[in-house]
């Protein structure tokens, strides 16, 4: 009979379970909503911050990272993606879109595993969020941006049947502990673009996830664009549940400083004639480490699945460092499916040809490590956006080149 010991809670695990209690006595909610916080908790209390032995935590020791736990000293506005967003709140009216305030007992609290240590966090300590419909038929042109400007938000958001939306949500702040958990659901034949950005400073850490559900021939594109932060860890989590639906996700990370930044992907195809294509460019430089975990699933019923995905990272001083591992589980026997991943330094070639011609090297180098990165963005339809991330990334890549 193995008997295991409680563990030694950390000084920051102490402060977020007085933190839990704080929140769960600010929020009113359902007994319903109460109980899953305090499971949350439960879990937390007897798990910990995961550490390299959670599989999924293996190259992101999260106890090891958090020695304090701080609240964000301030609410920074983040500069919108695109000017022509709307802030999604109780006071904004957007024809097509129902915008309801946010509470715990509409945030969609769930059980969860013993191993989602995000859902966790963000469960028992969520006091804030968007909840927003688009209601089935709905063209909506303009932008719908999400500010996570609390410590902790949930967000919901549901794309009715035949609608389409572009929805942006932006993370920012200087420092302190902060997590985000956005659920979003597209029901029959929707379409919809999501973009996450995560600009924080170089003492913020932040937890972050996106849980998608995909109905029967919706269409949905993600882009990821993460940097700054002492420690981001950002989970995308999709079940493709409906048949002839497509999912594109385009991610870039730019890694500096002493940065850790972590992007774990989770997609399982449930259902037979699926697409899912999934491209992360990642820049590693100073002392920034990075990590991509993608793990597609594709079930024994769903045949017909096309899923590919692909992660390239470029190494721009000795001491940066990148970790990569891409996982297929396949049960099906008629799919097309492929996984691949790289890491390199800057080909000396292509750099010896630019400055052949007369551009300095300093130039040459910045040239060849915005093309790397510009690919993945590229390939978006809409045009202002592929621009606005294009600036972000100049903008990175001037400051840290």
């Amino acid at each position: 009979m193995n008997i295991q010991a409680p563990i030694k809670h950390t000084a920051a695990e102490e402060v977020l379970f007085q933190s839990c209690e704080a929140a769960n006595a600010a929020v009113a909610c359902s007994e319903e909503s109460q109980k899953l916080r305090e499971a949350a908790v439960a879990q937390l209390r007897d798990n910990g911050f995961p550490t390299r032995r959670v599989e999924s935590w293996h190259y992101t020791d999260l106890r090891a990272a958090v020695k304090q736990l701080s609240t964000p000293t301030g609410s920074r506005v983040p500069t919108p993606l695109l000017a022509s967003s709307k802030v999604l709140s109780a006071d904004t009216h957007i024809a097509g879109v129902k915008i309801e305030p946010w509470s715990a007992d509409k945030a969609q609290f769930a059980s969860l595993e013993s191993d989602d240590a995000i859902g966790q966090i963000n469960t028992a300590l969520a006091t804030c969020g968007s909840i927003a419909t688009v209601e089935a038929g709905q063209i909506i042109d303009t932008p719908l941006s999400i500010e996570n400007r609390g410590a902790h938000a949930r967000n919901v958001v549901s794309i009715g049947a035949g609608a389409s939306a572009t929805i942006i949500e932006s993370v920012t702040g200087d420092d302190g502990f902060s997590s985000d958990v956005t659920l979003i659901s597209l029901a029959e034949g929707a379409k919809a673009t999501y973009v996450a950005t995560c600009e924080k400073g170089a003492d913020a850490i932040q937890l972050g996830q996106l849980r998608v559900a995909l109905g029967k021939d919706a269409n949905l594109d993600i882009v990821i664009f993460n940097a700054g932060g002492r420690l981001i860890r950002r989970e995308i989590v999709v079940l493709v549940e409906g048949e002839g639906s497509k999912l594109d996700i385009k991610g870039v990370n730019l890694i500096g400083g002493n940065s850790h930044i972590d992007v774990t992907t989770v997609l399982q195809h449930t259902v037979p004639n699926t697409v899912s294509e999934q491209l992360f460019r990642n820049i590693s430089t100073g002392k920034g480490q990075g990590v991509f975990q993608g793990q597609i699933k594709v079930h024994q019923i769903a045949q017909k699945t096309d899923a590919q995905m692909a992660c390239n990272t470029l190494l721009l001083s000795d001491d940066a460092s990148f970790s990569a591992k891409p996982e297929l589980e396949i049960f099906a026997d008629d799919v097309i499916c492929a996984h691949g991943a790289t890491v390199a330094e800057l080909d000396e070639d292509h750099l010896f040809y630019l400055c052949a011609r007369g551009i300095t090297e300093r130039t040459a180098r910045a040239l060849l490590v915005e093309a790397f990165v510009d690919e993945a963005v590229e390939q978006i339809e809409n045009e202002a956006l592929v621009e606005a991330l294009e600036t972000r990334i100049g903008a990175w890549l001037e400051a840290n080149g």
